[in-house]
């Protein structure tokens, strides 16, 4: 039977006018799938026709950029970029994080995303990457193309399916028509890795679900005389991984949906295709050039039986003139007008002020940018994108389609520690989105050595310039005793509770793309609780200082680190200036000298600047820290009230729980360098050494009060060495820790 087919086929070439249709069939395989691009690389330079392409998943993206006019060298290109590598991983393009928007840290390592409607029912929203950018950049890439086939997949450079899967049914989804951006999107959409994106009314996800190798979709489609299919699905692991399962079970899913084809699906006139990717997993993204190679190199392999399988050849320069008259026919990304799916009027007001304050046309640029600085706040996280062309007027709107929104969130974190300093901490924020975006938030924190308690409503106002207003009230507490010292000596531990309260707003603004202003106006009224000598019994009482009044001020922020804790990339610039004006009291305990309440009035400016900035290359990553203060604060009652009261240079983690009395004063400069070296992707080694000099040092005299001395010869050193692992849930650090007073370049005293 196979000679007489092979017979048939021969008698049809020489037929006048007949010439063999090839289809391309590419797999799913996540990072895998980009292999694909290096078999397609291969085919063109030896002149194999590619007549029409299919893919699922990865194989469907490869396969769309193909059918969409880009040369092999330009998907290379585009998947080589460090964009790529954001796209896939959830991250915001370099250039388009917008600070304004961005949420104080906190400590928060785990969150929540759900959706509250107006029944009070709560949904869990379980994607795991964020595709923010990957959904811009499709519908950006894909805009053009899909125009010039007026969204049929026939008529695109080369004839297109894309499979994806509908779950409720459980079967299979092949797109021939519509947005080809939307349709790359739905075919990559892994269950709980990626939200799920609505194609005619459905909501799609991974093709590879149901046909992760669509051979049967390209023969039923388009029927080609000889089918090449590029296959990088296979079991990814021969054997049990014994020691690797823990921390490869997150990702079964992904194993379990992608690494499920069968190759025996090829016809015999056809060619199979299996890159050798066995040392590759499917989230090797970052290893893109060596996938690419893998593909390359198989199909070079096997190109003598794909040649004399297929006996057309269609040149390079047959094939460059081609996507030419195909890519030529594009209209300019012009963008007339904003289009809506799912906001009412006020909203729809609200987003347009993002884009170039409601004057039309928008380039490409204006679009892309206002869509970062919308989506830069957490509340637009599930906004859709995609450019909609239209025929009459040869421009194209951008649509924005509201998803279901994340607008409730809970944060759960805290700190564990060795010391008594472990506390947990969650947080609540709630949106409500109308004429403004109202962000109402409160975080609680509990532990013996801080307990805290913050509310605050952010209100963005798009409108007359973007800025928001913010009222806010924070209650925090220390207990200095029960968090014990760093170290375990014979001294008396550090007796101090801190209480410190604080109503009061603040007005934002932004400044540019990377930095904020921020007026601030509150009422404080503390109170600390110490003792003022080296030894404390049961039956001393401790002193109270109370310092009740107003803050005001102004402050001027970027922060772009990759970390809320041990940052190695990025940088971060604040400078403020406050205005205080408080009234001090104090009642002296029985370790103090004095044995009168006294009340003062003190008022004082502070001006302080502080900059952290890391310059990586490689696995090693340098930093430097620079933090200065100057002020005319005045001393208060006694020392102690006053070092507490003091601006404290706190570098090192654990510096904030300690009382560290040499790296407080009024004016000071100090600044450190910070050595990061990466033994393996998660593991840090740090090597950290500081310097703190006080203008004017805080010293104590004979009668517990305090006075400022200018003695330039003393300068304080702080450094740190250990190990960070970077955890799912937060980093884990173990350090020593060497604090040092340097009165002279040669001589040292340990504290």
């Amino acid at each position: 039977m196979k000679k007489i087919i092979a017979t048939l086929s021969f008698i049809l070439l020489m037929l006048p006018g007949w010439s063999q249709k090839v289809g391309l069939v590419l797999s799913g395989g996540a990072a895998k799938g980009i292999a694909h691009v290096g078999v397609i690389k291969a085919l063109e330079e030896n002149e194999i026709p590619i007549d029409y392409v299919v893919g699922t998943s990865m194989g469907g993206i490869v396969a769309g950029c193909y059918a969409a006019g880009m040369t092999p060298e330009q998907i290379e290109e585009i998947i080589l970029s460090k964009e790529f590598l954001l796209w896939v991983t959830g991250k915001l393009e370099e250039g388009h994080n917008y600070y304004f928007a961005r949420k104080e840290d906190d400590p928060a390592f785990l969150r929540l995303n759900l959706s509250l409607d107006s029944t009070f029912s709560i949904s869990l929203n379980t994607s795991i990457i964020n595709d923010l950018s990957l959904n811009f950049a499709l519908a950006e890439k894909f805009a053009q193309p899909s125009a010039i086939a007026k969204n049929n997949f026939d008529s695109l450079f080369v004839p297109l399916r894309v499979v994806a899967s509908d779950i409720f049914t459980q079967s299979e989804v092949i797109l021939s028509k519509g947005s080809l951006s939307s349709a790359l999107r739905a075919t990559q959409t892994v269950p709980f890795f990626y939200n799920p994106i609505r194609v005619d009314g459905k909501y799609l996800f991974d093709g590879g679900v149901y046909n992760n190798f669509p051979v049967s979709v390209a023969l039923s489609e388009f029927a080609p005389d000889v089918l090449i299919g590029s296959n990088v699905s296979s079991k990814t692991y021969k054997e049990y991984p014994y020691g690797k399962d823990d921390q490869l079970i997150s990702r079964s899913l992904l194993y379990i949906l992608l690494d499920n084809s069968d190759p025996t699906e090829i016809p015999d006139s056809g060619v199979y295709i299996q890159p050798n990717i066995l040392n590759y997993t499917s989230f090797d993204f970052a290893k893109a050039r060596a996938l690419i190679d893998s593909g390359y190199n198989q199909t070079i392999r096997q190109i003598d039986e794909i040649k004399k399988k297929i006996s057309v050849r269609r040149t390079r320069e047959e094939v460059a003139l081609a996507r030419n008259a195909f890519t030529s026919k594009s209209d300019p990304l012009i963008i007339e007008d904003i289009q809506f799916d799912g906001f009412n009027h006020n909203q729809q007001k609200f987003i347009k002020r993002f884009f170039n304050s409601g004057k039309r046309p928008l380039n490409l640029n204006q679009a892309k940018s206002g869509f970062y600085q919308l989506v830069s706040h957490d509340y637009f996280n599930n906004l859709y994108p995609n450019f909609v062309y239209n025929e009459k007027s040869h421009d194209f709107n951008f649509s924005l389609t509201k998803r279901k929104q994340n607008n409730f969130q809970v944060d759960f974190g805290g700190i564990i520690a060795t010391r008594n300093i472990s506390n947990i901490y969650l947080g609540i924020n709630y949106y409500y989105f109308n004429r403004t975006l109202t962000r109402v938030s409160a975080g609680f924190a509990a532990g013996n050595f801080y307990k805290s308690i913050q509310l605050k409503a952010r209100i963005d106002y798009p409108n007359r310039g973007r800025f928001y207003l913010e009222p806010i009230a924070t209650f925090n507490s220390w207990d200095y005793l029960q968090g014990n010292d760093l170290v375990v000596t014979n001294e008396t531990p550090t007796v101090l509770t801190r209480i410190d309260r604080k109503v009061g707003a603040a007005l934002g603004v932004p400044i540019g793309k990377n930095y904020k202003l921020s007026i601030e106006a509150s009422y404080i009224n503390n109170k600390d609780n110490y003792i003022n000598s080296d030894v404390f019994v049961s039956s001393d009482t401790l002193d109270h200082l109370t310092v009740r009044g107003s803050r005001a001020g102004f402050s001027f922020t970027t922060n772009s680190l990759d970390r809320k804790q041990y940052a190695s990339q990025g940088r971060a610039y604040a400078f403020s200036l406050d205005w205080f004006g408080v009234n001090e009291g104090h009642e002296p305990g029985t370790t103090s000298v004095s044995t009168q309440p006294t009340k003062y009035y003190r008022s004082w400016v502070r001006a302080k600047v502080s900059l952290e900035q890391y310059f990586k290359q490689g696995i090693y990553s340098a930093g430097y820290v620079f933090e200065g203060v100057l002020s005319n604060q005045p001393v208060f009652s006694n020392y102690m009230g006053t070092v507490i009261n003091a601006p404290a240079f706190n570098p090192i983690q654990d510096s904030k729980t300690l009382l560290l009395q040499n790296f407080r004063a009024f004016n000071y400069v100090a600044g450190g360098w910070r050595n990061v070296f990466s033994i393996r992707k998660s593991l840090d080694f740090r090597l950290e050494g500081y310097l703190f000099k006080p203008l004017e040092a805080i010293v104590q005299l004979q009668d517990q009060e305090a006075a400022l001395d200018s003695d330039f010869t003393k300068i304080y050193f702080a450094a740190t060495a250990g190990l960070v692992l970077h955890s799912a849930v937060g980093p884990i650090s173990l350090s020593v820790i060497i604090i040092m007073t340097m009165r002279t370049l040669w001589e040292y005293s340990c504290m």
